[in-house]
């Protein structure tokens, strides 16, 4: 198995799912994945972005055994193809200015009906009667006339295609370098002598290719290789049933990482973007997902792209994965939010899963950890206007607060059950509604009008924390916000 991605852009979601099917399918199968990097289009070629594709690729957890391969560095191998095709007379050098053939290589008027084939136009060099006395003619393959070639695909199933129907596509731009092994080949012929050489078993790409394929097929056999086994998966459209593209949001898998989505959440939901196990199970472990993955459930319908459904599997790898797992991604979210300190990782490690595992149920993405519950692991807060001014309105609760810290600082043991008797007692003696205070006393310790259940908040943050907050909480306030 192989992933090709050309460094002309980021790492984008059709790109990933198709990483992932490969890397599933290698995976089940035990064979090989291999990253092969296509950098031959000069034109359009970034290779900064190669970086961006193998973040983007360890982030997702889709290892690689052999690579990254750069079929920039293997340019005499496809000269070197050019050339025995030109000897055995499957190729022919072709003298016709590029921009003849910069609509397609096929007649513009349509032959009978709509769905009538449009004929291909076969251009005089093909017989050995150049157009043009061009000193650097291009390499073109001779597609076999009155002839089928036959395309079994593992996902479409089988399809004919008349080789009429096939141009006598580019291999290589410049027949002059073939020879000395520096031409850059077009895709179709670096693509085929790669997956010769690297012995690739299966294809899985996108549908778009499938045009593609015929052309290949064809290489394949003048090259006397056995074609490798394709499968073509669906395409990946936005909400409103178009191809997916940056006017639906982010279609960088970077985008994903920096906004707080979990790796293993998006694994999941890239796998079944095309993909089903056959019941309704959703949420798989990549295990599961490894031993469940066949071609035989990829489906022939496009796939949608949903955001919500995405932020759903979120939730789910945030409240049910093991904590122990979930802890490194919640500490490298407080580490670029400057919130993080290192004995959280050793002498106070189970605080630290003890105040994730009571916040993970209310999260949605990693940056929640940061901001909504940035009091949990920080002194330094701003209280919710809104929240002031509903919970801090009643013109008794400073005189209430300050006795609630001190008969709280007061306690030899600090249980949910002592700080909810002492709150409720408290509410009694005084003669004001238990939720009075549980409002204002939440508002006091996070600054938020909903948080985790106050006496377990008031656990994880501790006796002294709790009641230094409760002390320095403004009075019945119209300040805009308080930092403390």
């Amino acid at each position: 198995m192989r992933f090709a991605p050309s460094p002309t852009g980021y790492l984008h979601v059709g790109g990933a799912r198709t990483a992932l099917f490969n890397w599933l399918f290698a995976r089940n199968q035990g064979g090989t994945f291999i990253l092969r990097i296509e950098d031959t289009d000069v034109e359009r070629n970034r290779p900064e972005l190669v970086e961006g594709i193998l973040d983007g690729l360890r982030w997702l957890g889709l290892d690689w055994d052999e690579g990254p391969l750069y079929q920039s560095q293997r340019l005499a191998g496809y000269a070197a193809a050019a050339e025995k095709l030109l000897s055995i007379g499957a190729a022919y050098l072709c003298y016709c200015p590029p921009e003849k053939y910069a609509g397609g290589d096929f007649a513009d008027e349509a032959v009978g009906g709509k769905n009538e084939i449009r004929r291909i136009v076969r251009c005089s060099c093909r017989e050995g009667m150049p157009s043009s006395a061009a000193q650097n003619p291009a390499v073109r393959f001779r597609v076999p006339l009155g002839a089928t070639t036959r395309l079994d695909d593992a996902v479409f199933g089988p399809r004919e295609i008349q080789n009429e129907e096939i141009e006598d596509f580019v291999l290589l731009r410049s027949a002059r370098s073939a020879i000395g092994g520096t031409a850059l080949p077009t895709y179709q012929l670096g693509a085929v002598v790669d997956d010769i050489d690297m012995r690739i078993t299966h294809v899985i790409r996108g549908a778009d290719h499938i045009s593609n394929t015929p052309k290949q097929l064809l290489l394949y056999r003048a090259l006397g290789a056995v074609p490798p086994i394709f499968a073509h998966v669906p395409l990946i459209l936005g909400p409103d049933r178009t191809r997916l593209s940056k006017r639906h949001g982010a279609t960088s898998v970077s985008s994903y990482r920096d906004e707080g989505f979990l790796p293993e959440a998006f694994r999941n939901f890239l796998a079944l973007l095309g993909w089903s196990s056959g019941d309704d199970t959703e949420v798989f472990r990549t295990s599961e997902l490894i031993q469940r993955f066949s071609l035989g459930g990829v489906s022939r319908t496009n796939a949608v792209f949903d955001r919500a459904k995405l932020e759903w599997f979120n939730q789910q790898y945030l409240q049910k994965l093991p904590i122990d797992e979930l802890l490194p991604a919640i500490q490298a979210e407080l580490e670029r939010a400057g919130l993080w300190h290192p004995e959280w990782a050793t002498s106070q490690r189970d605080w630290f899963a003890c105040t994730v595992d009571l916040l993970r149920p209310r999260t949605r993405l990693l940056p929640d950890f940061s901001h909504w519950a940035r009091a949990f692991f920080s002194d330094d807060f701003d209280y919710d206007l809104a929240a002031q001014e509903k919970f801090w309105k009643d013109e008794r609760l400073p005189d209430l607060l300050a006795q609630l810290a001190d008969e709280l600082a007061a306690l030899p043991a600090w249980t949910h059950d002592t700080c909810d008797r002492v709150l409720r007692q408290l509410a009694e003696k005084s003669g004001v509604k238990a939720a009075l205070l549980i409002n204002a006393t939440r508002v006091a310790l996070v600054g938020q009008p909903v948080a985790p259940p106050l006496f377990d908040t008031m656990v994880v943050l501790g006796q002294e924390r709790t009641v230094a907050r409760l002390r320095r909480a403004p009075p019945v306030v119209s300040a805009r916000s308080v930092a403390g």
